[in-house]
């Protein structure tokens, strides 16, 4: 006999709201609004049609409470938020300390995702006391991110806010690689992302679920993410 199909979850517009502040608090963790940001932004005003009053008010951090409020009495939304807030902090193939430390808390506050965010340190990154920057850390078999990997690929899309984030916040390919030169002489390379990034299949996997399901579910025009 057939298992049940799972019942979708639904969310209402205030969990919405805390999900995207939530992968916001991440995406601006380093302070740094770059074009991409800068999109989201924007973005974030038109899906809501904020004034800029209450813009003001939305770009705040969320906070544990709002988000133990939206999705601690549910292990599945709170997984799934989870997902796409480790995605965010991968999406520019540099895993920093302060993505750490904010996808620590959402972890604490959820009661999930622990072992999958110690996993990931020791897969991606190795800590530097000088910077306290989190660096790839290329030497260790690839094997241990299987977890991860196995765990990302159970993310979930079920709305089309969440799914518009994600398609404008992943890039849409591998950007290319390239050299720094100063004064005609190459002072460093830079390989693809796709090569810094030892869960980039991840991330082109999630993007591509947010688009089938904004096309699929909502006959939306998604080549402008294209």
């Amino acid at each position: 006999m057939d298992s049940p199909t799972p019942v979708r979850p639904t969310y209402t517009d205030e969990q919405i709201s805390v999900w995207l502040r939530g992968l916001l608090t991440l995406a601006w963790a380093d302070d740094d609004f770059d074009a991409a940001e800068q999109s989201l932004i924007r973005f974030f005003l038109t899906e809501h049609e904020l004034t800029q009053e209450e813009a003001d008010q939305s770009f705040k951090s969320v906070s544990m409470d709002e988000l133990r409020s939206s999705f601690g009495q549910s292990p599945r939304c709170a997984e799934n938020f989870l997902r796409t807030a480790v995605m965010v902090a991968l999406a520019d193939g540099i895993y920093t300390s302060t993505e750490d430390a904010i996808l620590e808390q959402f972890c604490q506050t959820l009661n999930t995702g622990a072992e999958i965010l110690e996993n990931l340190r020791l897969t991606l990154c190795d800590r530097h006391p000088e910077t306290q920057d989190l660096q790839p850390h290329p030497e260790l078999h690839l094997n241990v991110l299987h977890p991860v990997r196995s765990w990302l690929d159970h993310t979930e899309i079920h709305d089309p806010k969440v799914a518009r984030f994600l398609c404008k916040m992943i890039p849409a390919q591998c950007p290319f690689e390239r050299d720094i030169k100063l004064f005609g002489n190459k002072v460093v390379h830079i390989p693809p992302l796709c090569k810094l990034n030892p869960l980039y299949e991840q991330l082109v996997g999630i993007r591509f679920r947010a688009l089938s399901y904004l096309a699929d579910e909502y006959g939306e025009d998604v080549t402008p993410y294209c």
